[in-house]
This record gives structure tokens, sequence and C-alpha cells, in this order.
């Protein structure tokens, strides 16, 4: 199999676009099969090879970012202070693939060619080159076979360095930060510098380092939290010389700069990640025996868990002790603790304890608990049969189902006998009993027909792990050169390991395993922690699955159900959400319901007259946080108050007359910065069953025999009105006049000690900016990049306009301004132009409800049913829950379905799914029938982008099958929709 890769995915194409934006202005690239050097070509000819050439001044750059930020809603750059660009994105979206095109696209807007890839580890930079392999015939059909040569740096084959200088094509050096982190400026210590950075005779005297300098490449920083936090490295990635450094991360300590931002809140709910289930495995507290766990060890104190009574209710609490400490006082005088005196603290490293009642505790060991041996099987049994119950769903859509284990201690997995042979540890013992008892289970029968279980077990599962000079597995810190053959299986043949032809099923790993690797098919993930461990964290844990899923044949699985990722915790459900959230905050620096001044910046709506977007800008952003303030909807801390949730819920903000315009999106913009992580409880999982007696009734066929019915389009517009209609809208363009110098003359009137200097203004004046020899870029081409129409058709548009005068004058303004016009104009030729015809012998088949498999997760994001087609209403949002409810107790609403994924109208820019169908009666006779589309805003923020144009198709679609169904949407208040109904 191969991995597909999908190139429209929008907010991907935000994130590059945000790059590419960085440097509006620089001269466009006339083609790419010419190569020219000089101001006008992005590239340079140097001493020792070629390099990428900026044109543009650090003021031009600084306003080019603070107009990505606004669009992208991110805090204003007031100064750059260097070339150094932040790109913020959750792991599992496709940050190296952002990353690894937008260098294509730097090449194809501007020419530039010269790119370097810093990494943290071996791991990752196997993964990224890995990610080159198979990304590279994908690109090959985007970018024209544009040539793009990319290679791992090694410090004994130097002369790809000088290959790397020279060459004219795209090229990519992906290198390890401890490859040239040591460097020395003394001669005398040069034989302790990185090769990289010593003199070399191959290289004609010269030192590597000093060709890659010479190019002033792109330097991307994959993972820069493990990369640059220290001087020596921030030094070492400025010694690159770089033009521009981009950093790529889910969780970046230093935010330089930043263009795009795509947090955890915003990927999960956008479906872009996997969802997360968490089934919590801990024994119950019973309270009766005295219950002890040693947490921490410190000097002369330790930290203890136990049961402590306050008020006549006992919970388990953290206590800090000392050495004389009696428990039966700290406990809240239980009688159970007696006598449990604290007799000794040891805090020498590697062997912290404490003893008391004459028990001796290690860090992490409990006395009164369930056996901890005994919790780690039963984590391991939950694992293995939710992975089983996956694939009794999964595999006949072609899915292969892993599972991933961390450990702590990989003798636990694997051992070695006296005599050094491998023998299994206690993990796989577990693993192998738990798993030839279940697969026994008559349920897993049609997994198992003509394998031999006995021969197969060995194969199901295995372990990467570091090896030592001799060959034996050990625990690593996951960020040293130790790891080079840790992951080569999983970092190089991902497809392999997709594929249901390589038995391999559930994967043991280190827990040093983070950052290089995840698998689209990883749902189970099991962490069997250890005493005395290397502590991973939950978010760095679950990264390693919220790929979304994909099949056989490489493709992304797009049934949002299927994407679910189950995380076996040994905590309560309530501790991990809180501990996950937590781990957020300290990793992205972004508090969950914290309301900045900036963020509603971004926000826009359509100006209806002008067809033009407003944004709201920084200035009325911070003017409205303080209204917010104001009425108590923001406290002291810069947090929602639990007033501003209320009405939230309530549909009940107040906002200023003055913001009205933006409500919808304002009101949005709140919801989302309040709600918190999605994460379900697996506990509370519930299937969800067939309703047979609304699906066999008479108002739900006769509904299903309405909007059943597909449907084609086609697509018929004249391209000559297309053309006029352009014309006619850039000659009313306002005028684009040539860039202004601004010239300002002060002179210091007087100086003090107190105030410092004053300074009186003398003169100001304005003159027009040309640059001499200047060469402007092909606008037909750039025309026909953006727009997609034929170059015959573009130079139609420019000749008729008569504006090429302020092409002259400006041709980037020119450009952007005469691309939305045209665009624009294609939409509305496109609306007009689309028309859609019923198929009568194509259709969904009401059968299809039988095959459906949902998961409801009972109090969390289902409403419990006899309206509909299953005993569960599963929704996404809390708009969906209130229609979902108050149809359930409308006595108007006869029957009503949530319509399932596979439920979809073709569109010319992409499937589109409604959310409802229902039955309405009116008055008590007449029936009316409804596909709705329900949305958190009304229609004006949603012109601007495809989901408006895609419900404009669905009205046609209903309108062309003709059989009496009222296509309504978008509506966010059922109440008000029903009693539009009622009024008729």
């Amino acid at each position: 199999m191969k991995l597909k890769f999908q190139s429209n995915l929008a907010y991907q194409r935000q994130a590059i676009n945000s790059v590419v934006d960085i440097f509006k202005g620089q001269t466009v690239k006339q083609s790419n099969f010419t190569v020219s050097f000089g101001e006008d070509a992005g590239m340079i000819q140097t001493d020792k090879g070629i390099g990428n050439f900026l044109e543009l001044t650090e003021e031009e750059i600084l306003k080019n970012v603070q107009e990505i930020q606004i669009g992208n809603g991110l805090p204003r750059s007031e100064k750059l202070n260097g070339m150094n660009f932040t790109v913020e994105m959750e792991t599992g979206t496709g940050k190296t693939y952002v990353y690894l095109r937008s260098i294509y696209e730097l090449n194809q807007k501007y020419g530039f060619t010269k790119f370097v890839i810093v990494v943290p580890s071996v791991a990752i930079r196997e993964g990224v080159y890995k990610s080159l392999q198979i990304t590279n015939e994908h690109f090959k059909d985007l970018y024209d076979n544009q040539p793009l040569e990319y290679f791992i740096y090694e410090s004994d084959k130097l002369d790809r360095v000088r290959s790397f200088a020279t060459a004219t094509s795209i090229q990519v050096m992906i290198i390890n930060i401890d490859a040239f982190r040591k460097s020395f400026v003394d001669p005398e210590k040069e034989n302790k510098a990185n090769v990289i950075h010593r003199n070399n005779d191959r290289l004609n005297g010269y030192k590597p380092i000093e060709f890659i300098q010479e190019t002033n490449p792109f330097v991307i920083v994959d993972e820069p939290q493990s990369v640059d936090t220290t001087p020596k490295s921030k030094e070492a990635i400025r010694s690159l010389n770089p033009l521009a450094t981009l950093r790529y991360s889910a969780t970046h300590i230093d935010k330089y700069n930043m263009v795009y931002r795509l947090d955890a809140v915003d990927a999960y709910n956008e479906k872009l990640v996997k969802k997360i289930e968490v089934m919590s495995i801990r024994s119950e507290e019973s309270f009766n025996v005295p219950y002890i766990k040693l947490v921490e060890v410190k000097e002369r104190k330790a930290k203890i868990e136990l049961d402590v009574e306050t008020r006549g209710k006992v919970k388990r609490q953290t206590k800090t002790i000392k050495y004389g400490d009696d428990l039966y006082d700290i406990s809240g005088e239980r009688e159970i603790y007696r006598n449990f005196i604290i007799e000794q603290i040891d805090w020498t490293e590697g062997t912290e304890s404490i003893e008391v009642n004459g028990n001796l505790l290690r860090i992490g060991d409990t006395i009164g608990d369930i056996d901890d041996d005994t919790i780690k099987r039963y984590q391991i049994h939950q694992t293995i049969e939710e992975h089983l119950d996956k694939e009794l769903r999964l595999n006949h859509r072609g899915i292969k189902v892993l599972s991933l284990f961390f450990i702590d201690k990989v003798a636990n997995y694997r051992d070695y006998d006296s005599d050094g042979d491998p023998v299994k540890g206690k993990y796989a013992i577990m693993f192998e009993e738990e798993y030839r008892n279940l697969i026994q289970k008559p349920k897993y029968r049609t997994l198992f027909e003509d394998i031999d279980i006995d021969a197969d077990i060995d194969k199901v599962h295995n372990g990467y792990f570091a090896q030592d000079k001799k060959g034996k597995l050990k625990d690593t810190k996951g960020n040293t050169n130790a790891d080079s053959d840790v992951y080569s299986l999983i970092m190089k043949d991902k497809e392999q390991l997709l594929s249901f032809a390589e038995p391999l099923r559930f994967i043991f790993s280190h827990s040093a395993l983070r950052e290089g690797w995840d698998n689209p098919n990883v749902f189970q993930i099991c962490t069997l922690k250890d005493s005395g461990g290397t502590y991973v964290s939950r978010r760095q844990e679950i990264g390693r699955g919220l790929r979304l899923a994909v099949n056989q044949s490489g493709e992304r699985e797009a049934d949002y159900n299927v994407n679910t990722l189950t995380v076996m915790a040994n905590e309560s459900y309530e501790d991990f959400v809180a501990n996950l959230q937590n781990e957020m905050e300290e990793d992205t620096g972004v508090t969950f319901g914290k309301i900045e001044e900036h963020v509603f910046a971004k926000l826009a709506y359509l100006d209806k007259e002008n067809e033009e977007p407003v944004s709201l800008g920084y200035d009325l952003s911070k003017k409205l946080y303080q209204e917010l303030k104001e009425n108590n909807y923001i406290d002291n801390k810069d947090k929602a108050t639990s007033t501003l949730k209320e009405d939230l819920e309530n549909y009940s903000v107040n906002i200023p007359e003055e913001f009205k315009p933006w409500q919808s999106a304002i009101l949005k913009e709140l919801k989302r910065i309040t709600e918190r992580l999605p994460i379900k409880d697996g506990t509370k999982k519930k299937k969800v069953k067939l309703n047979k007696a609304v699906l066999n009734s008479q108002e739900f066929i006769d509904l299903w025999e309405k909007i059943k019915y597909k449907t084609v389009y086609s697509i018929d517009f004249d391209s000559e009105e297309l053309i006029e209609n352009a014309i006619h809208s850039i000659q009313k363009m306002n005028k684009i006049d040539k860039v202004r110098i601004i010239s300002r003359k002060d002179a210091i009137s007087s100086m003090d000690r107190l105030t410092g200097l004053q300074v009186d203004t003398l003169k100001e004046g304005v003159g027009d900016y040309t640059v001499v020899n200047h060469t402007l870029p092909d606008v037909i081409t750039e025309l026909q990049n953006r727009t997609n129409l034929t170059r015959k058709s573009i130079v139609e548009i420019l000749i008729g306009s008569k504006r090429l005068e302020d092409f002259k004058n400006n041709p980037q303004k020119f450009i952007e301004d005469v691309t939305k016009i045209i665009l624009r104009e294609m939409k509305l030729t496109l609306r007009d132009g689309i028309k859609y015809h019923k198929m009568d012998d194509e259709f969904y088949a009401v059968e299809l409800f039988q095959n459906e498999e949902l998961l409801a997760y009972l109090n969390d994001n289902a409403v419990e049913s006899a309206k509909s087609p299953y005993d569960y209403v599963i929704y996404d949002s809390d708009i969906e829950e209130s229609f979902a409810k108050r149809f359930e107790t409308d006595e108007n609403v006869k029957v009503y379905v949530k319509l399932p994924d596979w439920f979809k109208i073709e569109t010319p820019i992409g499937n589109y799914n409604p959310d409802w169908a229902a039955v309405i009666n009116k008055d008590g006779e007449e029936k009316l029938y409804f596909v709705l589309e329900t949305k958190g805003t009304d229609i004006e923020e949603f012109l601007r982008t495809p989901e408006i144009a895609k419900i404009e198709f669905a009205r046609k679609h209903f309108e062309a099958i003709d059989l009496d169904v009222d296509f309504e949407g978008p509506v966010n208040d059922v109440n008000k929709f029903l009693l539009d109904v009622a009024r008729g």
C-alpha cells in the first residue's frame, strides 16, 4: 500500500499561505523551467554556489506578518527582532506535510531553492526523510514535476554539502542539531568541534558550514522545544546564516512572530484528529484498610497518598510527612492508621524510600491497595479486548488496528538470562496469557479462522527499543544518538505496518518514544508505568495516536465514528482530563477559558454592498475586550466568568450595539474559548441500537421516500459574461497609487534629567517610491495560477479593464485586488450556472441504517430517543443537542433523523452532509417535511466560506428532487424554527 495525501485541506492551505505571505512583495518567480539569478529570481550567485535572495526590508516583512496575524487572530508583533517565525499545529494534523509543501510553494512563488531542516533526534530525522520519500510523487503531481533533491547530512559525505550549495534545483538538507552544535573559534580546539565546523581539504580548505552559510537558506526547525532550548543550540542555528527560521511544533517554548496556530481544542472540534476516550482502570477506594502510597521523596521529607477524614467524609489526599510523623493524626484520627509511624526516610538517589509500621515503601509502592501488577494485567486485558472489538468493526472496512503500550523499563518486556540470552519480561508474559484467553471468546471466532494461534502470538506483538554496542536492548531518554536503531522499522516501514499482510498489531515501546513517530492506525494507547521510571506526559502519549486512520488503499478514513483513540489510564477520567488540560496549558502557554485582547481581531462579516469582508481589527478587539470585562464576562485574570458561560448556554450574551455586525462571529469565538477538552469517558460508552419501530413507521418511510434520491449537477455558464462582469468590476476598482515614501524632520528642542528628550517636528513630506530597473512580474501567469482561468480570458479581462497603469504603480496590490474581483465574479457565475438533476434509479436505501455502527457516550454526546431510527441521537455540538432534545419533547415533531455521514450531496466543492430531516405536523392536520442545516451562527459569518456555497447547492438539490421537502439553513434556534413552522 501507499499512503495518499489530500491537497485541498483548508487548514493546511491556510498554514502554508501564512508562511508564503510573509514574503508578499518579493518579485514573483517567472517559470518553473527558467533558471535565472539576481534580484528578480529569489536566487543569487555566490562565491561558493547559489543562494536565496531576499528583496524585502524588515519593515515590509513586519507589515506582512501583522496582516497575517490579524487574519489568523494572533497577537500582533510590534517588531520582528530577526527573521524568526512560528507555526503551531497540533500533533497529528500534518505538520511535516505542511512545511514540506511550503518549501515547494516558496520556490514556486518566489524562486527560493535552499532549505535546511533541523531536527532534535535521529528518530525524527528518519521520520522526515521518510516523509519526503512518501510525498515525492504527490508533490510532483502538484508542482509540474518540479525537481527537489533531499539528503541527510553525514559527516563522511561532505561532497553532498558542496552539491547542496551549487545546485540550481530545490535542495533540502536534513540535519540533527547534534551534528553542528559544537563549534570552537580557537584553532587549537578545532578537533573538538563537529566536522561541519572544521576546515576540510576535500572542500578546498573551506569548512562545510561555510557552503551552507553562503546559500542563505531557509532553516526549518522541527520540534524546536527539543532543538533550540540552550544558548549553544540557538547560536548553532544562527551559524547557518538563515534567510529566515521557521519553527514548527505543537508545543513551542519561544513563540517568535507566530503566523499560524491550530491548537488542540480547534483540532479536536474541527475533527482533524481522532476523538479521545478514556477508560479509567484503577482499584476502587474502599477506605476499609490503611492505604499508603509513596509519591515523592526529598531531603528529610516525603509525599504520601492516604485516606483522610474531614468533616465526616473520607477522601484520598496527598500529604507531606517527615520522620516521626503519626499517620493517625494526619489521617484525621482514623482508627485504622493507629500506630502507623514514619520510622525512616531515605533520600539517597536511587534508593528513595520510607519505612512505616515495619513496611518499606519505594516510590510508587503502595500498601492497602490491589497489587500493582494486577492493575497492569487488567490494563493489558482491557487494551486487547478493546483492540479486538475494533477489529470486528473495522477489518471489513480495510482498516488495520494497532495498539501501543508504553513501558518504563525494557526489562519488563524483554530481559536477559544469566547467559545473556533474551527472555520474555513480565509484560510480555501477561500479554500472551490475556491474549490467548480473550481470542477463545466466540465473538472473535471470525478474526481467527484458519490461524495457528500459538504460532501467531509471537508475531502479533513486538517491542522497539534502543540497543547498546553489544546488541542488548536498553532504556533511553529519547533524545540521544543511542536511539539510532530504536525505531528503524516503524520509522522506515510505515506502510508495511499498516498492511494486513504484516501480522504485528501490538507495539511495546520504551516511554521515551516521543516526537518523531506516530501512526494513523493507533487506536489504543496503554501506559504501563513502573515506579521510578521515566515520566512521559499524557500529551506526549496521546500524540502518538491522534492522526486520522487510513485504509488499505492509503486513503484517509472520512467516517469520524471510526476515528476514536482509546486511552487506558490508571487514574480517574476526571483526573486524566484535568491533568491533560494542565499539561496542554504548560506546553502551549494557552490557558483554557482565557480571553485575550487580540482574539477578536480576525473576526469579519460580509459587506453585502461591496461583497468584501470587514474585519474587526486589533483596536476594536481591544475595545470589545474592555466592554466584556465591564459586563462581568471576564475576570481580573482574563478568564471567562460563570456569568459568561451561563449567558452563552442561554444565548443571552449582551454584545454592545457597536459590535452587532460581528455578533455571530463573536459568540462563536467566545464559545470556542470557553469549551473544555472534548474527551469522552470510555466507561460510559454504549453501542447504539436500531429503533425498528421508528424505522418501519409510515411517517419515517414517507420522509425517507422524499429525501432519499441522489442528483447529478451540470455547470453551464457564459464565459463571455464572466469576462464582461470582471472587466466592469475592475473598472470600478479604487485607484492604485504608487507606493509612497513619507519623510519627516524632527529636532531635539530640550533635554531634561527627569523628562528626557523633548522633540519638535519641523517638516513632513510625501514622495513616490520607484525602483530603478524594477522588473514587473508576469501578471498573466500570476492571475492564471490564482484563478485557473485560461491565459486568453485573463488577457481579455486585463485589456478590457484599461487599468494596466495601476499595475505599473503597485504590481503586488494590483494582482491581489484583481484576483479578488475575478474570484468573486466566478463564484457568482458558478452559483447561477449550476443545475441539479434527479436520478430516479440512484438513491440511499433505508437498509443502510442497519449497517451503521455508532457509539454513544451517555450524558456527554447522546440524547435518548423514541422518535429517531436509533435509541440514542449522537450530537456534535450544543446547537445539535438543543434540536435533538426539543424534537423529542415537541408533540408536533412526529419523527426525525440525524442524517448519517453516508447521506451526501455532491457539489462542485466537495460532498455535503446535511444535519437533520424531520416530519412536523401543522395544526394537527398537514404534515411538513424538512431537511435542516444547524449552525451556531447565522448566514452572515459563513458567506465567505465554502460552507455557505454547499448550503446553496444543497438547496438546489432538493428543488431538483421536487417532492415537497423544505430545505432550511443555516438555523441556530430550534424554538424560533418551530415557531416559524407553526406560523406558516
